[in-house]
């Protein structure tokens, strides 16, 4: 998760780079607001036109918990990633990037536990009407 999460971040980087160095080269001369404007409503767009026929697909087979998953962990990584910065900001911790690793881990540990009871829950239960 570690090493996944920092070619992410260098990752945004590079573009980051490209974008600017785009910028630069076709002398658009936008300030980093209107990148930043351009960039984001673009890949929130982007985002939208992948995930809302993907959520449409799961949900109409039934899969409402991956939905919910992907919420909640994407939540999860906006609320890790706020709280160091806020940390930063205010001194009252160390911005550490394993800091964050270890919030995302956390919520995958306790996940796993909950799928795995409610598995269980499910194979009983399914068990007990398969009995009737």
């Amino acid at each position: 998760m570690r090493d996944f999460l920092y070619y992410i971040t260098g990752l945004i980087a590079k573009i980051h780079e490209h974008i600017l160095s785009l910028n630069d080269a076709y002398e658009y001369n936008l300030s980093d607001k209107q990148l930043h404007f351009l960039v984001m409503g673009v890949l929130g767009m982007a985002v939208l036109l992948v995930v809302h026929p993907l959520f449409i697909w799961l949900s109409r087979t039934g899969h409402v918990l991956v939905i919910s998953w992907i919420y909640a962990f994407t939540v999860i990584i906006v609320v890790t990633f706020a709280i160091e910065i806020g940390q930063k900001i205010t001194h009252t911790g160390v911005m550490e990037f394993e800091d964050i690793v270890f919030g995302v881990c956390g919520f995958m540990l306790l996940f796993m536990i909950f799928a795995i009871i409610r598995g269980i829950i499910l194979f009983i239960t399914d068990l007990i009407k398969g009995m009737k």
